[in-house]
């Protein structure tokens, strides 16, 4: 963190701009709502309706995991009936206290940020953590808590195509902003943002996945990233930075800091002679679906209280809360590992997907990128352009099927690849995912989304060939 920025956070009442009518008008649960005060010394409480644990069935828990240093060594740990307990029971909407804790300083180790005062004892940060069932839910939640029928956000394509339906369900136009090797495009939000018709609502909100993106897998630059925070600050949005394969990046160079990070760090003006930076238009998503388990469903978002609450009254409502075994089963994982066999596990997780990338790519190189071709095959040259990806487990590549350069015949943007990967590619025992799923207004791509985390060597390598068949057939049926 930059020690010479005076750190000033948004106050609470600055979010009521950016909160859904639906957000303003929630309610606390009556019941939650009053959880906190059962906290106080000496207070009997009745007011919730919780089983007594002793009528539970489980006396207690214990499992095996891997040692981060040793792959090959397993550790146990075992969960005894008294602290078992907060696992069975219902617990804080928010999350369970200690993972809560954890997590938050995971945020300060890996993002620079601090939470509550700082070491000048200046202001706060005015940010925490709730926790969600998986990062999706969180986003979910917190579009609910900021979007109304008919506003406008900013969504960078292609986007993670988890999120088009929630964003279609408020009834908001989603404004694409284009994407490259380098990540989201900042020239071409900021064109977005300087031509905006006067009589319409600015958009407030932009969609992004900055590292390994789904589905282009591409990792957006910091020069990229500090210019998006400087139009979010100049054009008066929220940036949602979901951020699922952070831990996945496997690129050489260092990786970028994060939204959330460059907030405490890039300064934005100046107040009696000092430099400060404004914070508070991150909210960010994280997953340990990537790097501890996908069944477990934990995600986090860390961003303003003025948000998370209105997120956590959504929860409160819908599902109370995430499971609270699930959340300790998690937590005394993470507490029994500590913070530097975490990092370790994480590069561990990060070092395997950079192998499997590899050995895609190179059959990908192989078989379409203008390799050797099959013995007794004629050599046609290129059949798909992409660009490795710096994180993540998936590539986004073009499949280059249309060979004539007759001005008449369609150009490569306007051929689909839909049909040959729902139709030929299935019938030829592969199947990929086509590009336009990922586009939020349903445009016609020749792209295709592959995923290389769970195929073998053998797998991949039978994959690219029947990949190879079907871009040839193709072809030779629009050479007819």
């Amino acid at each position: 963190m930059n020690g010479n920025l005076r750190i000033k956070a948004l106050p609470t009442e600055f979010y009521d701009q950016f909160l859904s009518e639906r957000a303003k008008n929630l309610k606390p649960s009556p019941i939650r709502g009053l959880y906190p005060l059962e906290k106080q010394p000496g207070v009997i409480s009745l007011l919730a309706g919780k089983p007594e644990p002793s009528t539970f069935p489980f006396t207690s828990l214990s499992f095996t995991a891997k040692d981060p240093t040793d792959g090959n060594t397993e550790i146990t740990i075992a969960i005894p009936r008294n602290e078992l307990t907060p696992g069975l029971q219902y617990s804080d909407t928010a999350g369970l206290p200690d993972l809560l804790k954890w997590i938050t300083a995971l945020q300060e180790l890996s993002h620079g940020r601090k939470h509550g005062r700082n070491v000048s004892g200046e202001g706060e940060e005015g940010w925490r953590v709730s926790m969600g069932t998986g990062s999706q839910d969180m986003i979910s939640k917190s579009a609910t808590a900021l979007i109304n029928p008919g506003d406008s956000i900013l969504v960078e394509s292609p986007v993670y195509a988890g999120v088009i339906p929630i964003f279609r369900n408020m009834d908001c136009k989603q404004i694409e902003v284009p994407t490259d090797a380098d990540g989201i495009r900042s020239t071409s939000l900021k064109e977005i943002l300087e031509n905006w018709p006067e009589s319409q609502k600015r958009p407030k909100l932009l969609y992004t996945v900055p590292y390994g993106c789904n589905p282009t897998g591409m990792t957006a630059s910091l020069e990229r990233r500090k210019e998006v925070l400087r139009l979010a600050r100049q054009y008066n949005f929220i940036i949602l930075e979901d951020d699922p394969y952070y831990y996945l990046y496997c690129d050489k160079a260092t990786r970028p800091a994060s939204y959330f990070a460059l907030e405490v760090t890039e300064p934005c003006g100046e107040e009696t002679g000092k430099a400060y930076a404004e914070v508070g238009r991150v909210l960010r998503f994280d997953s340990l679906s990537k790097v501890l388990s996908a069944g477990l469903r934990i995600g986090f978002a860390s961003g303003p209280e003025a948000i998370l609450r209105r997120v956590d009254m959504l929860t409160a409502n819908a599902n109370l809360q995430v499971s609270s075994l699930t959340q300790l089963i998690a937590f005394r994982l993470l507490d029994f590992w500590g913070y530097d066999k975490f990092f370790l596990h994480t590069r561990n997780v990060s070092a395997f997907y950079k192998q499997k990338r590899d050995v895609f790519e190179r059959e990908l190189q192989k078989w379409l990128g203008g390799g050797a071709p099959e013995e007794g095959e004629c050599d046609e040259g290129r059949l798909a352009e992409w660009v490795s990806p710096e994180a993540g487990m998936f590539f986004w590549f073009k499949l280059l099927v249309e060979t004539s350069t007759e001005p008449s015949s369609p150009s490569l943007e306007e051929q689909d690849s839909r049909t040959l990967i729902e139709t030929h590619a299935f019938a030829n025992g592969v199947l990929a995912l086509p590009g336009t799923v990922f586009l939020p207004n349903g445009s016609k791509t020749p792209y295709v989304r592959a995923s290389f985390s769970l195929l073998d060597e053998n797998q991949v390598i039978e994959a690219m060939k029947r990949l190879r068949k079907t871009v040839l057939e193709v072809r030779n049926l629009d050479s007819k």
